[in-house]
Protein backbone atom coordinates (compact mmCIF):
# COMPACT_ATOMS: atom_id res chain seq x y z
CA UNK A 1 0.00 0.00 0.00
CA UNK A 2 2.87 2.34 0.69
CA UNK A 3 5.83 0.98 -1.30
CA UNK A 4 8.32 3.68 -2.16
CA UNK A 5 6.31 6.20 -0.14
CA UNK A 6 7.78 4.73 3.06
CA UNK A 7 10.83 6.97 2.69
CA UNK A 8 8.79 10.18 2.72
CA UNK A 9 9.36 12.72 5.45
CA UNK A 10 7.60 15.95 6.29
CA UNK A 11 8.91 19.02 4.50
CA UNK A 12 8.76 21.96 6.91
CA UNK A 13 11.78 23.88 5.60
CA UNK A 14 9.56 26.68 4.25
CA UNK A 15 7.85 27.32 7.59
CA UNK A 16 8.81 30.03 10.08
CA UNK A 17 8.10 27.73 13.02
CA UNK A 18 9.63 24.55 14.34
CA UNK A 19 7.76 21.40 13.39
CA UNK A 20 8.01 18.21 15.39
CA UNK A 21 5.95 15.10 14.65
CA UNK A 22 5.05 13.24 17.87
CA UNK A 23 6.13 9.91 16.36
CA UNK A 24 8.37 8.84 13.46
CA UNK A 25 6.71 8.99 10.04
CA UNK A 26 7.54 5.35 9.36
CA UNK A 27 5.40 4.35 12.36
CA UNK A 28 2.32 6.01 10.86
CA UNK A 29 0.23 5.42 7.76
CA UNK A 30 1.41 8.64 6.13
CA UNK A 31 1.07 9.68 3.36
CA UNK A 32 -2.45 8.28 3.85
CA UNK A 33 -5.13 10.02 5.90
CA UNK A 34 -8.51 8.52 6.71
CA UNK A 35 -11.84 10.28 6.98
CA UNK A 36 -14.35 8.32 9.02
CA UNK A 37 -17.84 8.49 7.54
CA UNK A 38 -21.21 7.71 9.06
CA UNK A 39 -23.97 8.62 6.60
CA UNK A 40 -27.64 7.70 6.86
CA UNK A 41 -28.34 8.36 3.19
CA UNK A 42 -26.12 9.52 0.34
CA UNK A 43 -27.45 10.42 -3.10
CA UNK A 44 -24.46 11.69 -5.12
CA UNK A 45 -26.23 11.91 -8.48
CA UNK A 46 -24.50 9.65 -11.00
CA UNK A 47 -21.50 9.04 -8.74
CA UNK A 48 -22.25 5.39 -7.90
CA UNK A 49 -20.96 2.44 -9.88
CA UNK A 50 -22.24 -1.01 -8.88
CA UNK A 51 -20.82 -4.43 -9.65
CA UNK A 52 -24.13 -5.82 -10.92
CA UNK A 53 -27.67 -4.93 -11.92
CA UNK A 54 -30.06 -4.34 -9.05
CA UNK A 55 -33.15 -6.44 -8.41
CA UNK A 56 -36.54 -4.85 -8.83
CA UNK A 57 -38.39 -3.93 -5.64
CA UNK A 58 -40.94 -6.73 -5.95
CA UNK A 59 -38.24 -9.39 -6.28
CA UNK A 60 -35.80 -8.14 -3.66
CA UNK A 61 -34.76 -10.56 -0.93
CA UNK A 62 -32.14 -9.27 1.51
CA UNK A 63 -30.46 -12.67 2.01
CA UNK A 64 -30.19 -13.43 -1.71
CA UNK A 65 -26.49 -13.16 -2.74
CA UNK A 66 -27.60 -11.68 -6.05
CA UNK A 67 -29.00 -8.72 -4.16
CA UNK A 68 -25.91 -8.05 -2.07
CA UNK A 69 -24.71 -5.30 -4.35
CA UNK A 70 -21.26 -3.81 -3.92
CA UNK A 71 -19.64 -1.00 -5.86
CA UNK A 72 -17.76 2.28 -5.71
CA UNK A 73 -18.67 5.86 -4.86
CA UNK A 74 -16.96 8.41 -7.08
CA UNK A 75 -14.59 10.81 -5.33
CA UNK A 76 -15.85 13.78 -7.35
CA UNK A 77 -18.80 14.61 -5.10
CA UNK A 78 -16.70 13.96 -2.02
CA UNK A 79 -13.89 16.14 -3.39
CA UNK A 80 -16.14 19.16 -3.87
CA UNK A 81 -17.49 18.75 -0.35
CA UNK A 82 -13.98 18.51 1.12
CA UNK A 83 -12.77 21.50 -0.86
CA UNK A 84 -15.71 23.54 0.40
CA UNK A 85 -14.65 22.76 3.95
CA UNK A 86 -11.05 23.76 3.21
CA UNK A 87 -12.21 27.04 1.71
CA UNK A 88 -14.27 27.89 4.78
CA UNK A 89 -11.35 27.18 7.13
CA UNK A 90 -9.00 29.36 5.08
CA UNK A 91 -11.55 32.17 4.98
CA UNK A 92 -12.19 31.92 8.72
CA UNK A 93 -8.45 32.47 9.22
CA UNK A 94 -8.68 35.77 7.35
CA UNK A 95 -7.24 34.64 4.01
CA UNK A 96 -8.85 34.10 0.61
CA UNK A 97 -9.26 30.76 -1.15
CA UNK A 98 -8.70 29.89 -4.78
CA UNK A 99 -11.98 30.14 -6.68
CA UNK A 100 -12.90 26.74 -8.15
CA UNK A 101 -14.25 28.21 -11.41
CA UNK A 102 -12.94 30.20 -14.36
CA UNK A 103 -13.70 33.91 -14.44
CA UNK A 104 -15.07 33.69 -17.99
CA UNK A 105 -17.31 30.66 -17.38
CA UNK A 106 -21.02 30.81 -18.23
CA UNK A 107 -22.54 31.14 -14.75
CA UNK A 108 -26.29 30.94 -14.22
CA UNK A 109 -26.34 34.05 -12.02
CA UNK A 110 -25.13 37.43 -13.20
CA UNK A 111 -21.92 38.78 -11.66
CA UNK A 112 -21.64 35.74 -9.41
CA UNK A 113 -17.88 35.48 -9.92
CA UNK A 114 -17.26 39.10 -8.97
CA UNK A 115 -19.45 38.71 -5.91
CA UNK A 116 -17.48 35.62 -4.89
CA UNK A 117 -14.25 37.60 -5.14
CA UNK A 118 -15.72 40.04 -2.64
CA UNK A 119 -16.59 37.23 -0.26
CA UNK A 120 -13.45 35.30 0.52
CA UNK A 121 -12.11 34.12 -2.85
CA UNK A 122 -9.34 35.18 -5.18
CA UNK A 123 -9.38 34.56 -8.91
CA UNK A 124 -8.61 31.00 -9.88
CA UNK A 125 -4.83 30.58 -10.23
CA UNK A 126 -3.99 34.20 -9.45
CA UNK A 127 -2.02 33.03 -6.40
CA UNK A 128 0.43 31.21 -8.67
CA UNK A 129 1.55 34.25 -10.68
CA UNK A 130 3.78 32.20 -12.98
CA UNK A 131 5.38 30.22 -10.17
CA UNK A 132 3.79 26.78 -9.72
CA UNK A 133 5.22 26.56 -6.19
CA UNK A 134 3.74 29.88 -5.06
CA UNK A 135 0.06 28.94 -4.92
CA UNK A 136 -2.19 29.04 -1.88
CA UNK A 137 -2.81 25.86 0.13
CA UNK A 138 -6.18 25.20 -1.55
CA UNK A 139 -4.49 25.51 -4.94
CA UNK A 140 -1.76 23.11 -3.85
CA UNK A 141 -4.13 20.47 -2.49
CA UNK A 142 -6.70 20.41 -5.27
CA UNK A 143 -4.67 21.45 -8.30
CA UNK A 144 -6.45 21.66 -11.63
CA UNK A 145 -4.21 24.29 -13.18
CA UNK A 146 -1.97 23.43 -16.12
CA UNK A 147 -0.18 20.14 -15.68
CA UNK A 148 0.14 20.32 -11.88
CA UNK A 149 -1.95 17.71 -10.14
CA UNK A 150 -3.37 18.37 -6.69
CA UNK A 151 -1.19 17.30 -3.80
CA UNK A 152 -4.00 15.22 -2.31
CA UNK A 153 -5.26 12.14 -4.13
CA UNK A 154 -8.99 11.64 -3.49
CA UNK A 155 -9.75 7.97 -3.92
CA UNK A 156 -13.14 6.36 -4.62
CA UNK A 157 -14.83 4.55 -1.75
CA UNK A 158 -15.46 0.87 -2.33
CA UNK A 159 -18.60 -0.29 -0.53
CA UNK A 160 -20.18 -3.63 0.28
CA UNK A 161 -23.27 -4.58 2.30
CA UNK A 162 -21.26 -7.42 3.87
CA UNK A 163 -19.21 -6.09 6.80
CA UNK A 164 -16.59 -8.84 6.74
CA UNK A 165 -15.68 -7.81 3.18
CA UNK A 166 -14.91 -4.23 4.23
CA UNK A 167 -11.36 -3.07 5.01
CA UNK A 168 -11.32 0.48 6.36
CA UNK A 169 -7.53 0.70 5.94
CA UNK A 170 -8.18 0.66 2.19
CA UNK A 171 -10.84 3.34 2.26
CA UNK A 172 -13.83 1.00 2.19
CA UNK A 173 -17.25 1.15 3.80
CA UNK A 174 -20.25 -0.96 4.65
CA UNK A 175 -23.23 0.44 2.75
CA UNK A 176 -26.44 -0.67 1.08
CA UNK A 177 -27.31 0.32 -2.47
CA UNK A 178 -30.80 0.98 -3.77
CA UNK A 179 -32.24 2.53 -6.91
CA UNK A 180 -35.23 4.67 -5.98
CA UNK A 181 -38.03 5.56 -8.37
CA UNK A 182 -40.12 8.58 -7.46
CA UNK A 183 -42.96 10.32 -9.25
CA UNK A 184 -43.61 14.03 -9.36
CA UNK A 185 -47.38 14.42 -9.28
CA UNK A 186 -49.61 17.33 -10.21
CA UNK A 187 -50.82 19.48 -7.31
CA UNK A 188 -53.85 20.59 -9.30
CA UNK A 189 -57.01 19.08 -7.82
CA UNK A 190 -58.51 18.55 -11.28
CA UNK A 191 -55.61 16.25 -12.22
CA UNK A 192 -56.27 13.98 -9.24
CA UNK A 193 -52.59 13.39 -8.56
CA UNK A 194 -51.68 12.49 -12.12
CA UNK A 195 -47.93 11.76 -12.47
CA UNK A 196 -46.03 14.42 -14.40
CA UNK A 197 -42.67 12.72 -14.57
CA UNK A 198 -40.69 9.91 -12.98
CA UNK A 199 -37.22 10.31 -11.50
CA UNK A 200 -34.72 7.55 -10.84
CA UNK A 201 -32.06 8.07 -8.22
CA UNK A 202 -29.13 5.89 -7.10
CA UNK A 203 -28.52 6.03 -3.36
CA UNK A 204 -26.50 4.25 -0.69
CA UNK A 205 -27.75 4.05 2.87
CA UNK A 206 -26.33 3.30 6.31
CA UNK A 207 -22.78 3.95 5.12
CA UNK A 208 -20.10 3.39 7.76
CA UNK A 209 -16.43 3.29 6.86
CA UNK A 210 -13.54 5.45 5.70
CA UNK A 211 -12.48 7.61 2.80
CA UNK A 212 -8.75 7.30 2.09
CA UNK A 213 -6.78 10.37 1.05
CA UNK A 214 -3.14 10.16 -0.05
CA UNK A 215 -0.73 13.09 -0.04
CA UNK A 216 1.76 13.31 -2.90
CA UNK A 217 3.92 15.49 -0.64
CA UNK A 218 4.02 15.59 3.14
CA UNK A 219 3.71 19.14 4.44
CA UNK A 220 2.33 20.12 7.85
CA UNK A 221 -0.07 22.70 6.38
CA UNK A 222 -1.64 20.09 4.11
CA UNK A 223 -2.44 17.75 6.98
CA UNK A 224 -3.53 20.63 9.22
CA UNK A 225 -5.95 22.10 6.69
CA UNK A 226 -7.51 18.74 5.84
CA UNK A 227 -8.05 17.87 9.50
CA UNK A 228 -9.51 21.31 10.26
CA UNK A 229 -11.75 21.13 7.18
CA UNK A 230 -13.20 17.77 8.25
CA UNK A 231 -13.78 19.11 11.75
CA UNK A 232 -15.58 22.13 10.25
CA UNK A 233 -17.75 19.97 8.00
CA UNK A 234 -18.67 17.75 10.93
CA UNK A 235 -19.64 20.73 13.09
CA UNK A 236 -21.74 22.28 10.29
CA UNK A 237 -23.21 19.10 8.77
CA UNK A 238 -26.77 20.30 9.38
CA UNK A 239 -26.25 23.40 7.22
CA UNK A 240 -27.60 23.16 3.68
CA UNK A 241 -24.42 24.41 2.01
CA UNK A 242 -22.21 21.98 3.89
CA UNK A 243 -24.19 18.82 3.19
CA UNK A 244 -22.76 16.06 1.05
CA UNK A 245 -24.40 14.76 -2.10
CA UNK A 246 -26.70 15.97 -4.82
CA UNK A 247 -30.06 15.53 -3.08
CA UNK A 248 -29.86 17.85 -0.11
CA UNK A 249 -33.59 18.56 -0.08
CA UNK A 250 -34.22 14.83 0.42
CA UNK A 251 -32.15 14.89 3.60
CA UNK A 252 -29.30 13.07 1.90
CA UNK A 253 -25.88 14.26 2.80
CA UNK A 254 -26.03 14.61 6.57
CA UNK A 255 -22.71 13.20 7.74
CA UNK A 256 -22.36 12.24 11.40
CA UNK A 257 -19.40 11.27 13.58
CA UNK A 258 -16.86 12.48 11.07
CA UNK A 259 -13.22 11.97 11.97
CA UNK A 260 -10.02 12.82 10.15
CA UNK A 261 -7.35 10.47 11.40
CA UNK A 262 -3.77 9.56 10.83
CA UNK A 263 -3.26 5.89 11.53
CA UNK A 264 -0.53 3.72 12.94
CA UNK A 265 1.06 1.07 10.75
CA UNK A 266 -0.57 -1.61 12.91
CA UNK A 267 -3.84 -0.89 11.10
CA UNK A 268 -5.58 0.86 14.00
CA UNK A 269 -7.89 3.14 12.05
CA UNK A 270 -10.67 4.62 14.23
CA UNK A 271 -14.06 4.72 12.54
CA UNK A 272 -17.42 6.08 13.74
CA UNK A 273 -18.97 3.96 16.42
CA UNK A 274 -15.73 3.28 18.29
CA UNK A 275 -14.58 0.38 16.10
CA UNK A 276 -11.12 0.00 14.60
CA UNK A 277 -9.74 -1.89 11.68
Amino acid sequence: MHGEQDAQAFDASHLDIDFDLPRPVDETAFPDLYVGLNIDLLAPGDGIVTDRHHASADRYEADDPQNQIAGQISPFTLSGWLRHGCERVVQAAGATACHPGESNADYMLEDVYDRDLENGYHEKGSCVDGDADAGCVVHDLFGGFGDRAGRVIRRPIRFSPIRRQVDVTKGEAEAHYRQLNTQVRSRNAEDEGQPLRQATRDVVGNLVGTWRLTLRELKPEYVGLLVEAIDYLDAHSDEYAMQLGGARNFGAGFVRALQARTASRDGDVPVPGGESA
